[in-house]
């Protein structure tokens, strides 16, 4: 019986997961490089400092061929990756285990659709501070 309850309990965190996990994007009106400038411009703008940009677009065209693949997803891709002390910390008071989705990262990525900027959402609560914060660097960078 304890193996029935454990797995529903299972069940239904995965299940939040997947809501608090969709992707957020918007289209931006302009080239992959104009983008990436403006999406560095307003995380430093909000007064945060940028730990790391992920180039995962050169990644998946560099290996692509080593994994038995010839589609390029993406002609560019980056993720830039972050952290804010101060909502970071309020969401940890808030539950510890919050720190599960730090740090926060903000895509920009091309294809043949044109550039997305783009960032994932997360789950109701105390994590909608660092989803409106998020959200506010996108809107800032693709200029609405």
């Amino acid at each position: 019986m304890n193996h029935y309850v454990a797995a529903a309990a299972i069940a239904g965190v995965l299940a939040s997961q997947a809501i608090a996990g969709e992707i957020v994007t918007v289209p931006f009106d302009g080239s992959f490089d104009d983008a990436t400038f403006a999406v560095e411009s307003a995380i430093v703008g909000q007064g945060l400092v940028i730990d790391y940009v992920s180039h995962v677009g050169e990644m998946l065209n560099r290996t692509g061929a080593d994994v038995g693949s010839d589609k390029q997803i993406f002609s560019a891709a980056d993720i830039f990756i972050f952290c804010s002390a101060k909502i970071s910390r309020e969401v940890m008071e808030a539950d510890p285990m919050n720190i599960g989705y730090c740090p926060y990262g903000i895509f920009v990525a091309e294809d043949e659709s044109g550039v997305q900027v783009g960032y994932r959402s997360y789950p109701d609560g105390p994590m909608g501070k660092v989803e409106a914060l998020l959200s506010e660097i996108v809107e800032e960078a693709v200029g609405n």
